[in-house]
């Protein structure tokens, strides 16, 4: 008897505001998975970054959305390597959207550096969000990279010039295996952070390049980076120094 009341009891619940819909399973109001990781070495590191989900798994706007896990293991020799055992992965680094700290932001991009690393050896990444309440997405896509030896970071100068600014660096020798590809230059506004994207890129052989696509008085700041080509992968050297440039009106 007692049974039977308590499922009336829910009937009644369940039917007392007299409207009908359509039950939302509880996976559905997951975040969706993230689809972008991606990694790529700059100099002795890697960097991660993503978009977090803005939809859930079943397509509607995420409201709740907390933050995101990212994970790494290290890649073993296949006698030895083991991604489902549950030891396999560590909790990298835990992204808190609304206070992301030292996170890099690029638009959308969530971005972070892992240094922990050993050269030669292979690493793994995933990454889940996850809203207010715990409730976790599924595992993102996964990327996997292994550290190679960068080629040495150029030297740079600038020479200002009446119709833009002239950057000149140094050759770089590899430090290691692989092929110089070229060099990319990276430029941003005096005090703001390097760009995700490189500004231009330059082939191997050229070590000069005149930036007249400048604002007049705007000030701005380069750095350029070596690139070489190891193991079908391209790898970035760390970043040159810095050199500051502006466009001004030619003096009378």
């Amino acid at each position: 008897m007692k049974k039977m009341l308590y499922y009336m009891g829910i009937i009644l619940a369940l039917t007392a505001c007299g409207k009908k819909g359509p039950l939302v399973s509880p996976d559905a109001l997951a975040p969706g998975p993230i689809a972008d990781l991606k990694v790529r070495q700059t100099g002795s590191r890697f960097l991660l970054c993503l978009s977090p989900p803005s939809r859930d798994e079943a397509k509607r706007p995420l409201k709740d959305l907390a933050g995101v896990r990212v994970f790494r293991r290290e890649v073993l020799p296949p006698s030895e390597d083991c991604e489902e055992c549950p030891t396999a992965y560590r909790l990298l680094r835990t992204i808190d959207l609304e206070y992301p700290n030292d996170i890099l932001r690029f638009g959308s991009l969530y971005c972070l550096a892992d240094a922990e690393l050993v050269p030669g050896n292979t690493y793994q990444y995933k990454a889940v969000s996850f809203q207010r309440d715990g409730t976790m997405s599924d595992d993102s896509n996964k990327v996997r990279r292994k550290l190679v030896t960068p080629p040495v970071a150029p030297v740079l100068k600038v020479v200002s010039a009446e119709s833009g600014v002239v950057l000149e660096w140094t050759g770089s020798p590899l430090s290691g295996q692989g092929v110089l590809a070229g060099f990319n230059i990276y430029r941003g506004r005096a005090q703001g952070d390097v760009p995700f994207d490189p500004f231009i890129t330059m082939p191997a052989a050229v070590t000069r390049y005149e930036d007249k696509s400048l604002e007049l008085g705007g000030k701005y700041f380069y750095v350029v980076k070596a690139v070489a080509r190891v193991d079908g992968e391209l790898v970035e050297s760390e970043p040159s120094n810095s050199v500051f440039g502006e466009l001004k009106l030619p003096e009378d």
